[in-house]
């Protein structure tokens, strides 16, 4: 079973990547946007079909490695 988590910074920490990216968008003429928010994507390929069991164990493997959970939080997409 494929499994997405999405992992991006919390409200509030401080997003440098982010704010690089908004600058260079308006050095290059987009105007419109308001603001810039850079995360991570990690596809997992599980095996089996328990889809419960799963997200168990993937909620394991972000909360010890995946994601830094004192600055980001993270979703999974089963």
């Amino acid at each position: 079973m494929k499994v997405e988590v999405i992992v991006g910074l919390k409200e509030g920490v401080l997003d440098p990547q982010g704010k690089a990216i908004h600058h260079a968008l308006e050095s290059l003429g987009y105007q419109g946007v308001q603001g810039v928010k850079v995360g991570k994507v990690i596809t997992l390929e599980i095996a089996g079909n328990d889809t419960a069991n799963a997200k168990k164990e993937v909620e394991s493997m972000c909360e010890t490695l995946l994601a830094n959970t004192v600055i980001e939080n993270y979703q999974i997409k089963m």
